[in-house]
């Protein structure tokens, strides 16, 4: 008992042949994530990825329009068809100086491991610093 599945591409139809190593016990469709891909092709192994849609999610796709959104409707002056080219160059240059010599703001310590934090508490305990979880 062979399987065949008929895929249409273009206007072709592709035909896939199972090609019986499954002894006759049931199969099944696997989905793995793509990491779980990538360790497989990195122990060589062959396998079969497919993107499958419903023709109900592309009639969807097809139908959404710019125009249709109601936020778009209400303000077609910031949305126009065609963008006229780069913004221009603004006046003002927006940065913020720092003091020389400054260095840069520390993180925060809440990304330490539990021991670590308690470490951290103990070592500056003498000190004026608060350190909350």
């Amino acid at each position: 008992d062979e399987k065949l599945v008929r895929v249409p591409f273009g206007d072709k139809i592709l035909i896939f042949h199972g090609d019986g190593s499954n002894n006759g016990r049931e199969t099944r469709l696997n989905i793995i994530s793509c990491t779980k891909t990538q360790r497989y092709l990195l122990k060589g192994c062959h396998i079969f990825l497919a993107h499958v849609t419903t023709k109900e999610a592309e009639d969807k796709l097809k139908e959404k329009r710019l125009e249709d959104v109601p936020i778009v409707q209400d303000f077609p002056e910031v949305f126009p068809e065609d963008l006229p080219g780069i913004p221009p160059t603004r006046q003002v240059d927006f940065q913020i100086d720092l003091v020389p010599g400054a260095a840069p703001v520390a993180r925060a310590p809440y990304r330490l491991a539990p021991s670590e934090m308690k470490e951290l508490k103990m070592d500056h305990s003498g000190c004026a610093l608060t350190i909350g979880n």
